[in-house]
């Protein structure tokens, strides 16, 4: 019977095409070396994402559009298939950096809980219900403080 460990050793790591796109010009933006790590330590198997960072104009346009929620929020996810995981994350800056101002955190441990977020939505985790909140939640706290970063909640 194979132990946790000696599976971990033989696992193979999940292969990542990554495209960053940077549709603002603000400072202190996530490197893409930073996103790909953050991507990775949430990755459970292989997967073609894009994370774009954007205004509030184009935040709120995405979340009217897709969601019928008309407002800027921090991170939308867009899974376009499951196996391998094919999807979108769309990060809006300006919610972000004052999320990160109100929590008293800073803006790259925000960034890194919310790429690390939208990775596990596009792998299937969601926050609908008390227990899948906890859950992922749970996950989100084990992979953000494994990078080095406070807990997030």
């Amino acid at each position: 019977m194979p132990t946790s460990a000696s599976i971990r050793k033989t696992a193979t790591t999940p292969k990542l095409a990554l495209a960053v796109q940077y549709a603002v010009a603000t400072e202190g933006l996530p490197t893409r070396a930073q996103v790909r790590r953050w991507v990775k330590a949430a990755l459970a198997q292989d997967a073609e994402i894009t994370v774009r960072f954007v205004d509030t104009e184009e935040g709120q346009a995405l979340n009217r559009d897709y969601r019928g929620k008309d407002y800027a929020t921090n991170v939308l996810s867009f899974i376009y298939e499951s196996v391998p995981v094919m999807g979108d994350l769309v990060i809006c800056v300006p919610v972000v950096v004052f999320e990160a101002q109100a929590q008293h955190k800073s803006a790259e441990a925000h960034y890194a809980h919310l790429v690390v977020h939208g990775v596990l939505h596009l792998q299937g985790f969601d926050h609908e219900t008390d227990a899948d909140a906890q859950a992922m939640e749970a996950r989100e706290t084990e992979i953000v403080t494994r990078l080095g970063y406070a807990d997030p909640y």
